[in-house]
């Protein structure tokens, strides 16, 4: 899963990322508010960690403009210095899902990360088997199962389609897939991530009779469009 961080303090940025990287997960961390907003509006992130006094922008401002502007709001805990019971209220009144005052010891933040982000999981995150329309996805063997037969893929391709299927109708920017499954910057991989996709719509045979088809956006990324009814 994909954990954002915005704090104006570098180091503690750092120390975030290790944590939430240790639990096995994928984070990006910002000092700025300006270039975290910017993300955050074009990319999909599971939970997002937000100081109350991030540079560019207060975190209240920022706070409520994530509740408005984004279409599916991901769990947000609110981290900062400020400890007085008044900003706690300020905080979880607004929306918050967790407030954590710093300093705080690296388990704690470990157990409450974890804890919201098995929360927030969509249905069925963690089956091994998970149905989308005519697809039955094997996360152990890492098949699909299209009307009884059974298509191998290889683990970069079982997580690409998975990707897909979980965000149907969600447009994806190709930094946020390469990041997501091959943990780098889209300059590095972009022709690697051409041929996967070619790969995955061939072998699923995403098309309009099974009720998907994965469309190009020009300049942007992909997006997996269902027509199930």
């Amino acid at each position: 899963m994909r954990v954002v961080i915005a704090d104006d303090q570098p180091d503690v940025v750092v120390h975030l990322k290790e944590i939430i990287e240790e639990l096995g997960h994928d984070a990006v961390g910002f000092t700025d508010g300006e270039a975290f907003s910017d993300t955050i509006s074009r990319e999909i992130f599971d939970l997002v960690i937000l100081d109350w006094n991030i540079r560019s922008k207060h975190g209240t401002p920022l706070f409520n403009w994530i509740c408005k502007a984004l279409p599916k709001r991901p769990p947000v805990i609110i981290m900062t210095n400020r400890a007085a019971k008044r900003d706690v209220t300020e905080a979880l009144t607004a929306g918050a899902d967790e407030y954590i005052t710093k300093p705080e010891v690296r388990s704690v933040i470990a157990a409450r990360v974890s804890a919201l982000l098995h929360k927030s999981a969509p249905t069925g995150a963690f089956d091994t088997e998970v149905s989308c329309g005519p697809y039955l996805m094997n996360r152990i063997d890492q098949s699909v199962t299209l009307h009884g037969k059974t298509i191998l893929l290889t683990a970069k391709e079982f997580e690409l389609a998975e990707m897909f299927l979980k965000n149907a109708n969600r447009t994806l920017s190709r930094n946020n897939i390469l990041k997501t499954i091959w943990r780098t910057p889209e300059s590095m991989a972009s022709r690697t991530l051409d041929m996967h996709v070619s790969r995955v719509r061939s072998k699923l045979d995403l098309q309009l009779h099974n009720g998907f088809r994965i469309v190009t956006v020009f300049g942007y990324g992909y997006r997996l469009e269902s027509f199930n009814a």
